[in-house]
């Protein structure tokens, strides 16, 4: 990896860095699309490659349950496996600890999972997980890390952030004798749950491998925690983190999360968020997430978004034909997912050139200003960019702000 720092913004943390993987090069910050399977859903990667996408996430655990890694080295890897020619990034299957952590027990050793389709038991280990990773082939490589629920408390959470750095120095271990460190790229994963000193003990024991790894991760995060902890958790973590690494946020997608996380450092997030939100028919736009199954939409010829690139808006697809098949039918629901793959990578793409041109804060202040309207800021947004110097309310003084998470839905044709 050659990693490069461009440009930084004036008064935040956010910055925009080049990242050249075996595969090309990736602008920073980016969002990346989630391919649990190999496949983003319901798009050809040829789709994907034409909505300007240049990196993409696959599932470690998955892949290694179906089709299994023997099928994926007989293909000569993931990357041609899919027919993706560009990056790609796997996670190591930690996060199944939890999603799946009725089939699965943590040991020393590793996570014994009971398979989800036919119960057969595997146990994936740092060492194992590093093995998937190379049979996949991805740019980027993660250590395997024992997450935990970011709403469990107590010396459970202590407990799993002394084993991820027990298990990075496996991982590092495996890597390095693998002989594939030259081209794939091993990120640690910084844990330690809600906890301030439990993050700053991790920080300091991942900092001190720093020549050992090729970027970090913030995991254990967008786990139903308050957003008011959640962007002080980012904060602390992005600060500490060493200037000449990426910093990759995990499991971040919503527009708002987002930009405060570039703001506050970050380079990288990924989510299944605007695909997953594409077929239950909800369209992302700079005004809010737009739901194409109400009835308002029924006779709405406008496009998703006036003036947006995507070949569902370009074309002059309407509200009104996404409305009639929202959820009804597939073509729909590949339609949204192009919208909202290119939202995403406009909201980035703005980020980038706002903070080349020294106009990031006014590109927060523009953006949030349209997304949330009247609905008013949330609060945890506002106090997270006043902490790097950039006030929402300034000039607004009839502003609302809204206590909680803020999340902006359209739940009605009222709305």
């Amino acid at each position: 990896m050659q990693f490069e720092v461009l440009a930084k913004c004036h008064t935040t943390r956010a910055r925009v860095s080049k990242m050249r993987l075996a595969h090309g090069v990736t602008m920073l910050p980016t969002f990346m699309p989630v391919a649990t399977q190999a496949a983003i859903k319901g798009l050809t990667p040829q789709q994907v490659e034409a909505l300007g996408v240049n990196l993409i996430l696959n599932n470690t655990y998955h892949l290694n349950l179906r089709p299994g890694i023997q099928v994926l080295k007989e293909a000569g890897g993931a990357h041609k496996f899919q027919g993706w020619s560009h990056n790609l990034l796997t996670d190591s299957g930690g996060f199944q600890l939890v999603s799946l952590s009725k089939f699965t027990k943590i040991t020393e050793e590793g996570a014994l999972f009971a398979s989800p389709f036919d119960g057969e038991p595997t146990m994936l280990t740092p060492e194992e997980s590093i093995s998937i990773q190379h049979a996949i082939g991805a740019d980027i490589i993660m250590q395997l890390d024992d997450v935990v629920s970011s709403l469990t408390v107590g010396p459970r959470v202590e407990e799993a952030m002394w084993r991820t750095i027990r298990w990075l120095d496996r991982c590092i271990e495996f890597h390095q004798k693998s002989g594939k460190d030259d081209t794939q790229n091993l990120f640690a994963i910084v844990q330690g749950g809600l906890d301030a000193d439990l993050r700053d003990k991790c920080l300091d024991e991942m900092i001190a491998r720093k020549n050992k790894v090729a970027g970090y991760a913030i995991g254990g995060l967008s786990g139903g925690e308050e957003k008011e902890i959640f962007w002080r958790v980012i904060k602390q973590c992005a600060e500490r983190l060493p200037e000449d690494r990426p910093r990759y946020s995990m499991g971040i997608g919503f527009a708002e999360d987002l930009l405060v996380c570039v703001a506050l450092g970050v380079d990288m997030a990924d989510c299944v968020f605007p695909t997953r939100t594409a077929r239950f028919g909800v369209a992302l736009t700079s005004t809010g997430p737009l739901n194409l199954r109400l009835g308002k939409h029924a006779t709405d010829m406008r496009p998703i978004e006036e003036g947006c690139p995507c070949p569902t808006c370009a074309s002059g697809t309407s509200r009104a034909i996404l409305h009639h098949n929202a959820t009804l039918e597939t073509a729909t629901a590949h339609a949204i997912t192009q919208h909202n793959l290119v939202f995403q990578a406009r909201v980035m793409g703005g980020a980038r050139e706002a903070i080349i041109n020294g106009t990031f804060p006014d590109y927060l202040k523009s953006f949030f200003a349209t997304y949330f309207g009247d609905a008013g800021y949330p609060e945890w947004c506002v106090n997270a960019l006043r902490s790097v110097g950039v006030d929402l309310l300034e000039g607004r003084p009839d502003a609302k702000v809204t206590p909680g998470d803020g999340a902006k839905w359209e739940y009605s044709d009222a709305a």
